[in-house]
């Protein structure tokens, strides 16, 4: 008796899953100057070339706007086509969700980016809420701040003025200036160098040690003696803090510090 041979079963199509989230979207012109309208390439032409590369199938595609098509694709758009012009009306674009065709269009848009963006008010909202963490945090750091640190802090924004303020007055200007300018107060708390290029800085304000026109060499100050010679296209007092590290570098950290005022 002959036995039949079992078939494979066909493999499964992959059904693709719609992740596209209707709402209206909001497009606005990178402009500073908005003009009263201005009318946005609907379809491709040598003038204005509107292709998007498909990383699937491995070749650019024609886009075109077509208001009777759901596709965006020429090579999809089979039949006649009914083109309508995309006008932005003092610098705005609304695209109610039902013409997701149109919002689509403009997603893969040469343009967009360049000429115009969509405003998401959620990822605005996000950016806002990632903004005033970080401003919080800042706050804290600066509050939290000893005064020797809070000068070398407000010394890279102010310079050699923040001798003349008071500890109440240091302490205010660093929590403005961490509430203006969170990333950067962060950043310049965080780095270890800024209290020790502080101490270089103060260190010549007060004469104790020198540092050459020319700005690469660092002297005593009283006897003209050689400390260190700042390596090339490197800032002098960047330079200092790191060899101050160094076991020549330290001793004379020492000796300045027994020095100062």
């Amino acid at each position: 008796m002959e036995t039949k041979e079992k078939k494979a079963p066909a493999p499964k199509q992959e059904i693709k899953k719609d992740t596209w989230e209707y709402k209206d979207r909001n497009y606005y012109l990178l402009r500073d100057k908005m003009p009263l309208t201005h009318t946005l390439p609907s379809r491709h032409s040598q003038k204005y070339p509107l292709v998007w590369f498909d990383k699937k199938q491995g070749f650019e595609r024609e886009l075109r706007y077509a208001t009777n098509h759901k596709s965006i694709f020429v090579d999809e758009q089979k039949g006649a086509v009914t083109l309508k012009h995309i006008v932005f009306e003092k610098g705005h674009l609304m695209v109610p969700k039902e013409k997701r065709n149109l919002q689509e269009f403009l997603d893969h848009h040469p343009h967009n980016g360049l000429v115009f963006t969509q405003h998401d008010q959620v990822v605005e909202a996000e950016n806002h809420h990632d903004y005033l963490e970080m401003e919080l945090m800042a706050m804290n750091m600066a509050y939290d701040t000893d005064i020797d640190k809070a000068e070398a802090i407000l010394r890279v924004e102010k310079g050699s003025s923040v001798t003349e303020l008071s500890s109440k007055e240091l302490k205010r200007d660093l929590l403005l200036f961490a509430r203006q300018n969170p990333q950067l107060f962060i950043e310049l708390s965080n780095d270890e160098n800024v209290q020790l290029r502080n101490f270089a800085i103060v260190a010549v304000e007060q004469r104790i040690i020198s540092l050459a026109d020319d700005q690469r060499t660092f002297t005593w100050a009283s006897n003209n003696r050689k400390l260190m010679t700042v390596p090339f296209d490197e800032n002098p007092y960047s330079a200092m803090a790191a060899w101050f590290k160094t076991d020549e570098g330290l001793a004379v950290y020492k000796s300045i510090e027994k020095k100062m005022k």
